[in-house]
């Protein structure tokens, strides 16, 4: 497909295929990108607040606020991003553009963000951190936005968009398992810390960078796949100012009352997940007395996801997709909310209900994902605007506030509680407070964001005949 850009009404004429199926390769490449995607979620979720205050000596509240802001900044650039990607589609018929600048360009800039010297001490390797995890994750963004908006471009029928992403989650889920998994691994194979961060950082940021050029190959073809409207601004200058880029997508927000529903359940569901993701390793090192015990965690949480993502799939199909996120979202909150007895008998058993959450773990994530393209697509029919980068934008910033807020409120939560911060190779004791937090901040809290989570997804006005009207 050429990518000379095409006018408008070239745009709008693009044929809508009419009950094809999308292609096993065509599927295969998008879920690649979530090698990607999965990666950045996973690794400096789970480490980078330890790195922080436990190789860095970085205060636990001082390791939050640094993780937050670089979070916050990506809350302004999402939508900004979600909005170019849109103008892109609609002047050069692909959005592969930035897509492709953000996959070149994490590899370095990730590896960067786990090179901090530790002679430099505490004050100079937060601000290195904070200076390196925002540009990682400008980068990261440049890829996500668009990657998320693709979906509602390549086919218009609500099945095989669970069948999209069913098959992007279960990748999804495959790169939390590596990453999780293999992350602590390769900071493990070196005696010296600092050295084990770095390899950790330049091997995951290579093969992050590699999902994520996969995907690109999709993003050239997402426009001939179903019709792409043109957009009332599509003429805008190219240096379209900022607040303008970010009104399209507050604009998208305001509009759609299923979009805001769905979007805030996820937020939600993103801020009780990372706040487990960022306290697994606190939970393995000072509940199990096993740094090395967080990759059994992983292991317990993603392999049983692995098979549950084509389970919810079906489930969804048979169900509706949203019946099958709210079966999906209970029993982790039920799975959660158990594990709040190691603190009364810590043990090997944790992994049991770590495990079922990780089967819900799979619907709360392919569920909403597929719900999302359904969304796009009734925006573009009640208000005749092709915004999909716009929510895109939105979305991708929802669930960054949720990841962020995650360890913020477990930094939170370890300050009151009284943790000990350490540099690489001190040996400290933590207070009985500080493992009660730690253990809360796994079980608890996050089982009561997931049931107020429940509330908004209540709300949720789409069905499977609202969706497939559109289609015919």
């Amino acid at each position: 497909m050429s990518t000379d850009a095409p006018d408008a009404g070239a745009a709008q004429a693009a044929p809508r295929p009419s009950g094809t199926r999308l292609s096993r390769g065509t599927i295969a490449r998008y879920a690649t990108g979530s090698l990607g995607t999965g990666g950045f979620a996973t690794l400096p979720g789970l480490v980078l607040t330890y790195y922080l205050t436990d190789s860095l000596g970085v205060a636990a509240l001082a390791a939050g606020v640094v993780i937050t802001l670089a979070k916050l900044w990506d809350v302004l650039v999402d939508p900004v991003i979600g909005a170019l990607t849109d103008r892109d589609l609609a002047r050069r018929g692909t959005r592969r553009r930035l897509m492709l600048i953000g996959a070149c360009s994490i590899p370095v800039l990730f590896a960067l963000t786990f090179a901090v010297p530790p002679a430099l001490g505490p004050v100079v390797g937060a601000v290195w951190v904070f200076l390196a995890f925002t540009l990682t994750a400008t980068a990261f963004s440049l890829f996500q936005v668009p990657y998320i908006a693709l979906p509602a471009e390549l086919t218009p029928h609500y099945d095989e968009r669970t069948r999209l992403l069913t098959w992007r989650v279960v990748v999804l889920t495959l790169s939390i398992l590596l990453f999780g998994a293999g992350g602590p691994e390769l900071r493990g194979l070196t005696d010296d810390p600092a050295l084990g961060y770095l390899i950790m950082g330049i091997v995951a940021g290579v093969v992050i960078g590699l999902g994520m050029l996969v995907a690109t190959t999709v993003a050239r073809r997402a426009a001939t796949a179903v019709t792409v409207p043109a957009l009332p601004d599509a003429s805008a200058p190219a240096g379209a100012g900022i607040r303008e880029h970010f009104a399209d997508g507050i604009r998208a927000l305001r509009r759609s009352a299923p979009f805001r529903a769905l979007l805030s359940t996820f937020l939600l569901q993103a801020l009780a997940t990372g706040l487990m993701l960022a306290g697994a390793q606190y939970v393995a090192t000072w509940v199990l007395h096993s740094e090395s015990a967080v990759t059994l965690l992983f292991v317990a949480l993603i392999a049983p996801a692995l098979f549950a993502a084509p389970a919810w799939g079906v489930a969804a199909r048979r169900i509706g997709k949203e019946r099958a996120f709210a079966i999906a979202s209970t029993v982790f909150a039920v799975a959660a909310l158990s594990i709040v007895g190691v603190l009364w008998a810590p043990g090997a058993w944790i992994y049991a209900p770590v495990a079922v959450a990780g089967i819900a773990y799979a619907g709360m994530q392919s569920l909403p994902m597929a719900m999302l393209p359904d969304v796009i697509s009734h925006d573009e029919r009640s208000h005749e605007s092709g915004r999909a980068g716009s929510f895109s934008g939105v979305w991708t910033a929802g669930e960054t506030v949720g990841f962020a807020l995650g360890a913020s409120v477990l930094t939170i939560i370890l300050a009151a509680t009284g943790y000990v911060s350490s540099t690489a190779g001190q040996v400290v004791q933590q207070p009985d407070a500080a493992v009660t937090g730690i253990v809360l901040s796994f079980s608890i809290v996050p089982a009561a964001l997931i049931v107020l989570s429940l509330v908004s997804l209540a709300r949720y006005p789409l069905r499977r005949s609202d969706i497939e009207s559109q289609a015919l």
